[in-house]
């Protein structure tokens, strides 16, 4: 990224155990994982299927279980274009500064749009995203898609520079402007889709959209600044990371590495909370603060409180106002994906992405009413937040280990002797606007950057990317490598299938690793057996079940090509196959970018992905020998056919002859 990110710099106390040393200690238990697969696995993916739609050859009655991978997987590739398989096509629409408006002003390739116009227009760096059908259609409805951050060397003019040149309140307010969600109206005329303006739909919600703050941090002394005595409103919401969404048709937008927009220009001493939740120390990389004193928290102290927080959004109703849960805690929110327990209590998984930090979820108070809709409107703002802990004890199903949930409420005990977390926070609003110190007294387990989580349709099964942590020295069994350059994909079941259980037995379904070039037996680089030279990748992210239970997995690692990452090339998507672990690669994006964000319509005809950051070259092998701000061609154009800086873009895919998704 051209902005900092601290993604990979761990704030969690050296002291919290780590995931890694519960491996070990499975390891050590078990004696399995030498070969790079865990023998638990079979088991554990085989005994949740058993009942989940396989069916018996013998039952008339069972209908035929969906082809899971039936296409032929493409080649690794570092190519600036977007590789689908043969009897796939492709299309590119709603790109970063496309008209959402009649008014909307067109976007200009040489980045000198104003604020007005990035108002008005598709924002940047797409990245989580949901369709949501209009009347069930899988023609037509809204596209809502979050835009996470900014690539300053395509986002402004060759003129202007953060903090120097040409710096001004108003590239701050384009900055602002592109950050956030859009709703989208789409619908496919003549077999393409299109934005469809004017729409009553079509909305834009950036980081000066007024929000309310719900829940039990409203009002609190933490939340008030000059602005908002209050503490009940907050304008915007900044780095939208993953999404989610709700059973009763709304959006939930996550709000990741907030740390980054606020600086400390009076150079205070950080509080505690202000050290772990990563607030420089001096000025930020977005200069934000130079001009919009409110990002300046040597002076509005509490303004950094009021981000790092779910967000929820009404896509149908564009007069609502977005609301931040607060119940659901203050993380670096990566996604949310939401389920019902045995007793329709509303389940939300959510991870924290960053290095060493921890897995959440939230129980609500209240059960969910599918026949009244409107009165589950505030399931999110009452419940418990519970934080796991991995430990490596004997396991029912001959799993790697068990787990609990750690509820974050005053009276749970801390890990010192005699205390409870009702001894360290006052109330239930100071805990959550502390939730990473919170958990770190309870003693969580530290994980290698949790990122997108994701519930199997039938079984309940949750599964999580672990994507990469080079940073750690020592290994343990859910983290069997000391520098986790490639990344995992953990999955869990929760005691008696109840997803508000407190207790949960989990296993390792695959290690990303590159056996092309690790190659000596038991070398657990290379990955599991399900990593072959065919499908190698690196830093699984985005992950999403499709509703035949197809595990897809989307990747933001490291695509130079050479060393560890040899064969690898550009970041990529695939498909897994649960109960075989057999996985084909489906897509390759274009240089530099990330492939995030994935939504299909209902009929599963079309997909829907997002490009994030083409021609962000980093370590790229085709990375340009110059600053591409100053020769905005030379590394990647896409996806203009011609000229042009590169773009965000969201990719509609589908199969040739009309069939599902993956088949």
């Amino acid at each position: 990224m051209s902005v900092i990110d601290t993604e990979d710099i761990p704030t969690s106390p050296a002291s919290q155990p780590h995931f890694n040393e519960i491996v070990e200690a499975a390891r050590s238990r078990r004696g399995f994982l030498k070969a790079g697969l865990a023998v638990g696995a079979v088991s554990f993916l085989g005994a949740g299927l058993s009942g989940c739609g396989g069916g018996s050859d013998n039952d008339d009655d069972t209908p035929p279980a969906p082809v899971m991978l039936g296409f032929t997987a493409v080649s690794a590739n570092s190519l600036d274009t977007v590789t689908v398989p043969t009897g796939y096509r492709s299309a590119v629409f709603c790109r970063w500064g496309d008209p959402l408006f009649p008014d909307s002003p067109a976007w200009r390739p040489d980045a000198t749009n104003t604020a007005e116009s990035q108002r008005r227009q598709i924002g940047d760096n797409h990245d989580g995203m949901h369709f949501f059908p209009i009347n069930g259609s899988s023609t037509e409805g809204l596209l809502v898609m979050n835009h996470e951050y900014l690539n300053d060397e395509y986002f402004y003019p060759a003129s202007v520079t953060p903090g120097g040149t040409g710096w001004s309140l108003e590239q701050v307010r384009k900055g602002q402007y592109a950050h956030g969600v859009s709703v989208v109206h789409v619908r496919r005329v003549n077999g393409n889709w299109e934005v469809v303006i004017p729409s009553q739909y079509n909305r834009r919600i950036h980081g000066l959209t007024a929000m309310a703050i719900t829940g039990p941090a409203r009002g609190h002394a933490l939340m008030r600044t000059s602005a908002d005595p209050e503490g009940e409103v907050v304008l915007g919401t900044l780095n939208n990371c993953g999404n989610g969404t709700t059973l009763w048709g709304t959006y939930l937008t996550c709000e990741e590495n907030f740390n980054g927009y606020f600086s400390n220009l009076g150079g205070v001493t950080r509080t505690p909370n202000e050290a772990r939740y990563g607030l420089p120390t001096g000025n930020s990389g977005y200069r934000w603060a130079d001009h919009d004193p409110r990002f300046d928290y040597s002076t509005e102290r509490n303004e950094p409180n009021r981000f790092g927080w779910m967000v929820e959004i009404d896509p149908f109703d564009p007069t609502s106002t977005p609301k931040k849960r607060t119940a659901l805690g203050r993380i670096k929110h990566e996604n949310a994906a939401m389920t019902l327990s045995a007793n329709n209590r509303v389940v939300v998984y959510m991870g924290d992405d960053q290095a060493n930090d921890y897995v959440y979820k939230f129980v609500s108070s209240g059960t969910y009413n599918a026949s009244t809709p409107q009165l589950n409107r505030d399931l999110l703002d009452s419940g418990t937040l519970y934080v796991a802990r991995f430990d490596a004890g004997a396991t029912t199903n001959d799993m790697m280990g068990s787990g609990v949930w750690i509820p974050l409420v005053l009276t749970t005990p801390t890990t010192t002797a005699g205390q409870t977390l009702g001894d360290l926070y006052a109330d239930m609003g100071e805990l959550l606007v502390n939730t990473r110190l919170a958990a770190d007294a309870v003693g969580a387990t530290r994980m290698d950057r949790p990122e997108w989580v994701t519930v199997h349709p039938t079984n309940g099964e949750v599964y999580i990317t672990m994507t990469n942590n080079s940073g750690r020295t020592t290994a343990d069994e859910a983290n069997p490598r000391a520098s986790n350059v490639y990344g995992q994909i953990l999955r869990w079941r929760e005691a008696g299938n109840d997803a508000a259980a407190t207790t949960f037995e989990w296993d390792i379904f695959v290690l990303a690793g590159n056996p092309t070039v690790h190659t000596t037996a038991g070398d657990l680089r290379a990955g599991s057996s399900n990593v072959t030279a065919d499908n190698l990748f690196n830093s699984p992210d985005g992950l999403a079940f499709d509703a035949d239970g197809r595990l897809w997995i989307q990747t933001d690692g490291n695509f130079s090509n050479v060393g560890n990452f040899a064969g690898m090339g550009n970041n990529q998507m695939l498909v897994a196959d649960p109960q075989t672990r057999e996985i084909r690669r489906f897509l390759v994006g274009p240089s530099g970018c990330e492939i995030t964000g994935i939504t299909w319509t209902p009929d599963k005809r079309t997909m829907f992905i997002n490009v994030q950051h083409p021609g962000e070259y980093g370590s790229h092998p085709n990375r340009p020998s110059i600053d591409p701000k100053d020769d905005a061609l030379a590394f990647s154009q896409w996806p203009e056919a011609a000229g042009g800086r590169p773009r965000s873009a969201t990719v509609v895919v589908w199969k040739e002859d009309g069939g599902v998704i993956g088949t």
